[in-house]
């Protein structure tokens, strides 16, 4: 062990006698705060080309759908990889997984910064969104391993609000930047963010194995509970997506708002994010299943209510603030599940819902492509609505399938 790690850590003997390594307190707070930092990094970086799509269209001579490109190419990486690389990495010190990934962030920011040509951007696209697939798997339990476990629902609602601050935060932001100057200059501002955050977690993370680390399983494995969690998050994020992705025609064909108050309304929708990730983060460890259960219900209200309510302004902005409040925690619950019920290692099961949510992304604005011409955008709600009310049926119908083989259990005992 390096001497930098072995200055940071103090022992501590467990129950079985052995000796595990904790860092300092304020060396906990200072790692989660770069991680809290590092997510917000990355989720801006997913979606910071949205905001600057017609800048980057006109400067590279390219198509605006080929900058949408950037964004849904992006989705499916992340989809498609999360799994294999936690395999690969599963036996790698969570330390240098970690500033590998951010090593990988700031260099391919910088090379998109400097970018000039389509095709250079789009790799380094691709090449930070395989390190964030990687991200999420390991973030987690590397952060909530360093506190007590009964404040660990508030170590993933921090890490939540954080990602949620690039809807809030992040992406408009980095659009102001790059409409003041060049667009390329907020994609480099991601580079030092990133820079940060890889300094600090390398000289303040200690170096462990990482089935040695306090979460590296779950408190509760349940195979049935576990699969329940990464259908039901799949199923919400396909409906949130089928309508979300049509949201600007919504709110402009149905609900009759001008473009500067569908602006404003986009960052009502973000506050209503960050809202209610904060809010849920607070209940998160005395309710951790109801609180999942009460996201999906959440956003099938709000997708319907849009469906059916949508035409009036002051329904459509109050359905469009649940959905807000809802996207976020969903996500954030399963997550949280994950580390409850992981039949496995957490961070194969982090990667699992992280790659099942994103396909759920990639698979709702596909259906909602589908929907549109046969039922104009009030039918992509109303097809989003219907799969999230799927959701919590799959929940509630897992819910009592554990209560009804509880009593089962007493019997045989």
């Amino acid at each position: 062990m390096d001497g930098a790690t072995e200055q940071v850590q103090r022992a501590r003997i467990g129950e079985d006698g052995a000796i595990t390594r904790q860092p300092a307190p304020w060396h906990r707070l200072a790692v989660l705060g770069a991680l809290m930092l590092a997510a917000l990094t990355f989720n801006t970086a997913e979606n910071l080309p949205v905001g600057l799509l017609e800048l980057i269209s006109e400067d590279l001579r390219v198509s605006l759908s080929a900058v949408g490109l950037l964004v849904t190419g992006y989705g499916v990486t992340v989809a498609i990889a999360s799994v294999p690389l936690a395999h690969v990495v599963r036996a790698v010190p969570r330390r240098y997984v970690l500033t590998g990934l951010l090593a990988a962030l700031v260099v391919s920011s910088l090379v998109a910064a400097l970018a000039v040509s389509y095709w250079l951007l789009l790799v380094a696209r691709l090449l930070t969104a395989l390190a964030q697939a990687l991200f999420w798997a390991v973030m987690g339990p590397v952060a909530v391993g360093l506190f007590a476990s009964e404040v660990r629902g508030r170590v993933v609602g921090a890490l939540s609000v954080a990602g949620s601050l690039a809807l809030v935060l992040g992406v408009p932001a980095g659009t102001w930047l790059g409409q003041r100057s060049d667009w390329q200059v907020p994609i480099a501002t991601l580079a030092a963010l990133g820079l940060v955050s890889l300094v600090t977690i390398a000289v303040l993370l200690p170096t462990s194995r990482p089935e040695e680390e306090p979460a590296a399983y779950a408190s509760s494995p349940d195979v049935r509970r576990f699969a329940t969690v990464l259908a039901a998050g799949a199923l919400s994020a396909t409906g949130a997506f089928t309508g979300y992705t049509y949201i600007v025609t919504f709110l402009g064909d149905v609900s009759g708002f001008s473009p500067s108050a569908v602006s404003v309304l986009f960052v009502v929708f973000g506050v209503a994010c960050l809202a209610g990730v904060s809010i849920t983060g607070v209940f998160l460890d005395r309710f951790p299943q109801s609180a999942l259960t009460v996201a999906v219900a959440t956003q099938a209200v709000g997708m319907l209510g849009l469906y059916a309510f949508g035409a009036h302004q002051v329904a459509a902005a109050v359905f469009l603030m649940l959905v807000g409040g809802a996207l976020g925690p969903v996500f954030m619950t399963t997550q949280n599940a994950m580390l409850h019920c992981a039949p496995g290692r957490t961070d194969i099961a982090l990667a699992a819902n992280s790659g099942a949510y994103n396909a759920g992304i990639a698979a709702g604005a596909a259906l909602g492509g589908l929907v549109l011409p046969l039922a104009d955008v009030r039918g992509t709600f109303l097809a989003g609505g219907l799969l999230t009310v799927g959701s919590c049926a799959v929940l509630l119908g897992g819910r009592l399938l554990r209560e009804r083989r509880r009593p089962e259990r007493s019997t045989r005992r």
